[in-house]
């Protein structure tokens, strides 16, 4: 097929690396720290929710510079309870990006609230605020932008917005733990900020999220919801202070993250500013092998923020490289190099097209951006070596 390029058609060819060498997207820099935490957490035979999980919560708060953080099981869990908390439900409508995991708008479904998308900047990839201005109605109970890859969201005008129109603002921090705005870190601005811990992200916890609040008492009822709708006794019943009795107050969740898990984040956290600095070595020498290529790499960081390189992505276009996006995936692939894509437009997922009507006009630049974008590998476990084998892979491939 054209654009598919020269090795198709050379039965001699050899890939960057091998299939037993196969380089994983986005796999973890896991290290002996963290391997002992587990072990002692598994030896105290405390491994549900514990001290460890305690120790996490406040180190996260600490780092982030606030009061109150509550652990739990995932990002998507960190959402739901965040709109329950807000008060959004049946009726409400959420505005949302649609450059996202689906758990961002599937989380607002969970709610029992109708997403509504506004679409994206062609530079930052980050929900457009003056598309947000434009989507509000009287339905609208709140706004979740996303710091997509990292970059952290035009706060300003996004906090000017909620403010005007008295609605509530829930960041999903996914991608931006690390991550600032005019001095100011991603999460604090909204009355939730919400984080994951998944495999893949910047500080990990195999899977787990956090929720980061202002309120006390939003701070007591997200507890509350994230364990069965138990009383907050229920978190310290097995302690050494003593028997405690709970009371289930009302119908809660599951979600609540486990001393194994935060075994791992509690090391992960601690060197969450190494890693930073190595996944910056790693994107300027991407942005110099790519400079001279048919391809779109990331904007430089907006002045006065800090960009937490999460996801560094490079955009296809298939008139100007000469094959398409899926080609260029299916080639390095063939190098046994693993990437990503983040993402496909929300508004191109069938089960959004049937419930909503949704069309790739309605968010045109996202909708572009799902099928051009590529995610290369980025993580602090990639050496130098790795590096250089991806900046091999797409030179062969684009070259």
């Amino acid at each position: 097929m054209e654009g598919e390029g020269a090795a198709d058609a050379d039965s001699s060819f050899e890939p960057i690396r091998t299939k037993e060498d196969f380089l994983v997207y986005g796999a973890p820099l896991i290290e002996e720290a963290e391997v002992a935490e587990i072990v002692d957490s598994v030896r105290s035979g405390w491994l549900g929710t514990g001290p460890k999980v305690k120790r996490f919560e406040e180190m996260f708060a600490d780092y982030k510079g606030v009061d109150r953080a509550l652990a739990v099981n995932s990002c998507t869990a960190a959402l739901h309870l965040s709109m329950l908390v807000a008060g959004v439900g049946p009726g409400d409508e959420v505005i949302t990006t649609p450059m996202t995991f689906c758990a961002t708008i599937n989380s607002i479904l969970h709610a029992g609230a109708t997403p509504v998308l506004a679409d994206v900047d062609p530079v930052t990839m980050n929900i457009d605020p003056a598309a947000v201005e434009a989507a509000i109605t009287p339905r609208t109970r709140a706004v979740i932008p996303v710091h997509f890859a990292g970059r952290p969201c035009d706060m300003d005008a996004l906090g000017q917005i909620v403010k005007k129109h008295d609605l509530k603002l829930i960041e999903d921090c996914a991608h931006a733990i690390e991550a600032e705005f005019k001095g100011r870190k991603a999460g604090t601005f909204g009355d939730f900020g919400c984080f994951s811990f998944y495999a893949t992200k910047n500080v990990t916890t195999g899977e787990g999220g956090m929720v980061l609040t202002k309120s006390q008492g939003d701070s007591e009822r997200l507890k509350t919801l994230a364990l069965h709708g138990m009383s907050n006794d229920a978190w310290h019943r097995y302690g050494d202070e003593g028997f405690k009795h709970y009371f289930v107050v009302e119908c809660g969740f599951k979600y609540n993250m486990m001393d194994l898990q935060a075994a791992l984040g509690l090391h992960q956290l601690a060197r969450v500013q190494r890693g930073w600095e190595r996944r910056a070595e790693l994107w300027k020498r991407y942005d110099a092998a790519f400079a001279d290529l048919p391809i779109t790499c990331p904007a430089p960081a907006e002045k006065d923020t800090r960009h937490a390189l999460h996801i560094y992505t490079i955009l296809i276009d298939e008139e100007e490289a000469g094959l398409s996006r899926d080609q260029f995936l299916q080639a390095i692939t063939r190098e046994n190099i693993g990437v990503g894509v983040h993402y496909v437009a929300a508004t191109e997922h069938p089960y959004y097209q049937d419930r909503f009507g949704w069309k790739p006009e309605h968010a045109p630049v996202a909708s572009r951006i799902g099928w051009q974008t590529v995610s290369l590998p980025l993580s602090p476990r990639v050496s130098d070596h790795d590096a250089g084998c991806v900046i091999a892979a797409v030179r062969k491939i684009l070259g």
